[in-house]
């Protein structure tokens, strides 16, 4: 595990983990802030590249479909078995997957903070909430594939995706049988995620969360707040936006990414390593 500080000086791997402790033993709010990179250790694809992409499914390479490709809304009025072929899929894996025990160490520091604590995140696979965290708690910037809604839509409403199962046939990655369908209109139902080029997604389930997140926030009223950023990257950098923008006032900002660690600008502390892993030597710590 190498470990390396905010600043330009270099420290120990047992010096940054003892100061991000510290920072953890003192917090008295706790905003989490987690990118893709964050269910790897779940066993989760983070999709980065088409090389990553394709090793998760195989299939679509002999198609030569990208993520990027795959992941826009027009699939769903174009061609909804490979639309819905692609996220049955995931919502199925999603669904299937334990959170790994990272999410659990998390969770104790969460219900241990006496101001609290949130969570922050792009991912959409409901593995915050399946590990305990309270749904109110989680806010989804990309929205959820726990979620639908209508594809046209007829109204901007979403509802939960817990009674549906869409079969996929693993040799083409096309779904096969009845498409989840609008309670409402009877059209074509889709995932209530973001996608590229997404002219249609329904934000106002997100934006609620995002609204109380901040809410939360401000009435923080310079209470500790330590801020735990994991797997977030910078090709997408919404996430490591919002943990340096909660961070900004005092520095304390605990960043865990194994390809990306660096802190370039403000003050905190940065661990190139995986999440499980680090989360588990910072309890040991703590």
């Amino acid at each position: 595990m190498e470990l390396s500080g905010g600043s330009t000086a270099r420290e120990s791997t047992a010096e940054a983990l003892d100061r991000a402790a510290e920072l953890l033993a003192t917090a008295e709010a706790l905003l989490i802030c987690a990118g893709a990179g964050m269910g790897v250790d779940s066993g989760l694809p983070d999709f980065r590249g088409d090389e990553g992409f394709w090793r998760a499914y195989p299939p679509y390479e002999r198609l030569g479909l990208r993520f990027v490709e795959l992941a826009n809304p027009e699939h769903f009025t174009e061609d909804p078995a490979l639309a819905w072929g692609f996220y049955g899929h995931r919502l199925a894996l999603y669904r299937d997957t334990k959170p790994h025990s990272g999410f659990g160490v998390l969770l104790r520091w969460a219900r241990s903070a006496p101001a609290g604590a949130r969570v922050f995140t792009s991912n959409v696979d409901g593995q915050f909430q399946a590990a305990g965290f309270a749904s109110e708690h989680v806010a989804e910037v990309h929205g959820s594939i726990h979620h639908l809604q209508c594809l046209r839509p007829c109204r901007p409403d979403t509802w939960p995706a817990d009674d549906t199962v869409v079969r996929v046939d693993p040799r083409t990655m096309r779904a096969v049988g009845p498409l989840p369908a609008c309670p409402r209109c009877g059209g074509l139902a889709r995932p209530n995620i973001l996608m590229f080029a997404d002219a249609d997604w329904v934000p106002d389930r997100s934006r609620r969360r995002l609204d109380e997140l901040t809410a939360w926030r401000r009435g923080l009223h310079g209470t500790r707040l330590v801020v735990v950023e994991l797997g977030a990257g910078t090709a997408v950098p919404t996430v490591r936006r919002q943990a340096e923008l909660a961070a900004a006032a005092t520095g304390a900002l605990i960043r865990i990414n194994p390809r990306e660690p660096a802190i370039r600008h403000g003050r905190g502390v940065s661990i190139a390593a995986g999440a499980a892993a680090t989360l588990a030597e910072l309890d040991a710590r703590r």
